[in-house]
């Protein structure tokens, strides 16, 4: 009885020591988001709000990246989600929100390698991410038109570029 206990014992040490040591084997992929509040929820601005304010509260360069990637990635999981449901306008709009997010990632790794900061894992995760955003941005370009005449109810109607705003997004993330 005993020597089955220790048997049991011996062979979880070497395996939880294995698990340890060794390095994973699986590299997890890169996931977007969760849709979080759309526009029209009223929550919606709630939740900009917020946003705003964990822009404030992100102290240094690290932190401010992790905030801009986040934000990079919500308002592209919006867009996906707005162009989905045809809502075109709102969708744009979310999608230059995301690329304006995007433009200060590379600024803010520069600083913080001049900073002399090790951000080898940072420039892993902003690789990783760009490349899903290219994936994400490439599937949206096949399923959705060139572009699309906008005619709101009470005023003139607006011609959105679609397929080029798709193409400046991915020419934006393509570069590393």
């Amino acid at each position: 009885m005993y020597k089955k206990k220790f048997v049991l014992i011996f062979l979880y040490f070497i395996l939880y020591t294995l698990y340890v040591i060794l390095p994973p084997a699986v590299h997890a992929e890169y996931v977007l988001p969760y849709p979080s509040f759309m526009p029209g929820s009223p929550l919606y601005k709630i939740s900009t709000l917020l946003d705003v304010a964990k822009r404030y509260w992100s102290f240094g360069n690290i932190a401010q990246l992790k905030y801009r990637m986040s934000m990079a990635d919500k308002k592209l999981v919006e867009a996906k989600t707005l162009f989905e449901y045809k809502q075109y306008l709102l969708a744009t709009d979310a999608l230059q929100r995301s690329d304006k997010e995007l433009s200060f990632l590379l600024a803010l790794i520069d600083q913080g390698s001049r900073e002399g900061k090790d951000m080898n894992s940072q420039k892993q995760m902003f690789a990783d991410a760009m490349e899903k955003h290219i994936t994400t941005l490439q599937l949206m370009k096949n399923q959705l038109p060139v572009e699309f005449q906008w005619t709101p109810e009470k005023a003139n109607s607006t011609t959105l570029l679609i397929g080029s705003m798709l193409d400046a997004s991915i020419k934006l993330r393509g570069r590393k």
